[in-house]
């Protein structure tokens, strides 16, 4: 029995508006993406463990530790082994008395380097007795630093820094900060950070005299197996009530996810979705339906998360190279035949075109990001040579993605696309004439 605030005695029945059990979820946490599990159901991950424990190890008995890039793609379980390693080394250092802190910071959020040290200095005070305000605006970068130089004079002797997807931030100089603050003699504490990125040209982007700074050790993380993959959703089982999961749902998530470059979270994501959609639709168990139309909603979220920042040229030339396809006979597209019908397009929404060198450039980004793959290939000696493009997933995820952003919504739907597709025996279509 709880007591509200007014002193009243809360109905142990609770509000008939919620319901008191859950028909699909009893562990949801199990699914969250920042879920950190326990050891005995980290899969396939020994070797990286141990090589990332190797790096910060030297922390849990005093001394300083070396700072680490890991770099892998979506999914390879490069946030989850941080974190699992810099707790450990955590617990292992204060059973050495040494006062060690560990400190995450997800710089898709936290930008740039006066977001990412306000996070750092805010999270530091919540771990401490801090008692300076640390104001949210309105102060300059270096007034955060000031503050996490104190705290961890006064609190730490040691702290891991956790810098995922480290490549979103404007500007790499907190790297040089943290790794040079003991020697410039700002703190005594010593810092580790492991710096994490699925772009493993990052290194290429750091200005030399930060990454000399740095003087990282680069550890990369393969993609998960089928096998490794379906013990991972085996250990997510306990997620649900009993007897909820159908028989196949496990494999055949695991299945989807090994075809998607052996990517854990995906596949965590998708049987996630699977159990939101039988809860909505008043299903009492999740089938391999369920998971087929999770998997095409994770897809969708995946390509409108990848896209999110980008231009609305760089979304109409996805979308443009998607209905080639859907319209037309092949996979691949050259970028000149994509600049065509996202002339056409661009027509439709009533906005001025790029030019086709300016679309090319919007195409190498979104090949960048993984959206699509292009490939240099000759024509022979009267073509030359030239770019082909082509998706990663199937192009109606892209139709839909692309049709959330409210400025084009207006687009025609991917059923009308097939139907039109259809109507011109395969042939190209002339976009412009849609209503």
């Amino acid at each position: 029995m709880c007591v509200s605030k007014n002193g009243d005695m809360a109905e142990q029945a609770g509000d008939p508006l919620f319901q008191s059990h859950d028909p699909i979820f009893d562990r949801k946490e199990l699914l969250h993406v920042g879920h950190v599990p326990d050891e005995d159901r980290i899969v396939g991950r020994d070797d990286e463990i141990q090589s990332v424990a190797a790096e910060v190890g030297a922390i849990t008995r005093g001394d300083p530790p070396n700072n680490v890039m890991i770099y892998g793609k979506t999914g390879t379980g490069k946030s989850l082994i941080s974190r699992h390693v810099a707790t450990r080394a955590q617990t292992a250092a204060r059973d050495n008395e040494i006062d060690c802190g560990v400190l995450y910071i997800d710089c898709s959020e936290a930008n740039t380097e006066t977001r990412a040290t306000r996070q750092l200095a805010l999270s530091l005070k919540d771990q401490t007795g801090y008692q300076e305000n640390i104001p949210l605006r309105g102060v300059g970068t270096m007034e955060y630093y000031q503050h996490i130089w104190r705290i961890l004079e006064d609190c730490f002797d040691a702290i891991v820094v956790i810098l995922d997807e480290i490549d979103k931030l404007d500007n790499s100089n907190i790297l040089m900060q943290l790794s040079r603050a003991r020697e410039a003699q700002k703190t005594d504490a010593y810092i580790g950070v492991i710096g994490i990125s699925n772009k493993v040209k990052y290194r290429e982007t750091l200005d030399e005299r930060i990454d000399s700074s740095f003087g990282h050790r680069e550890l990369f993380f393969h993609p998960y197996d089928a096998s490794q993959l379906r013990e991972i959703m085996r250990n997510r089982e306990d997620a649900f009530q009993p007897d909820v999961l159908e028989d196949g749902t496990i494999e055949l998530c695991a299945a989807l996810a090994a075809k998607k470059h052996g990517d854990a979270r995906k596949a965590i994501e998708i049987l996630k979705e699977a159990g939101e959609l039988a809860r909505r639709t008043g299903s009492e168990t999740v089938s391999e339906g369920h998971i087929q139309q999770a998997q095409e909603v994770a897809e969708i979220n995946r390509i409108e998360e990848l896209t999110s920042g980008a231009t609305v040229h760089a979304k109409l030339a996805l979308y443009a190279l998607a209905s080639r396809i859907i319209t037309g006979d092949r996979e691949t597209h050259k970028t000149r035949e994509i600049y065509e019908r996202y002339v056409d397009i661009c027509n439709m929404v009533t906005t001025d075109p790029i030019t086709e060198n300016g679309l090319y450039r919007q195409l190498k980004e979104q090949a960048f990001l993984g959206v699509i793959e292009s490939e240099k290939t000759g024509g022979g000696r009267s073509q030359g040579s030239y770019l082909l493009h082509r998706l990663v997933t199937d192009p109606k995820h892209i139709i839909k993605a692309v049709r959330r952003d409210d400025s084009l919504e207006e687009l025609p739907a991917y059923d009308h696309l097939t139907e039109t597709g259809h109507a011109a025996s395969n042939r190209d279509v002339d976009l412009s004439s849609f209503s």
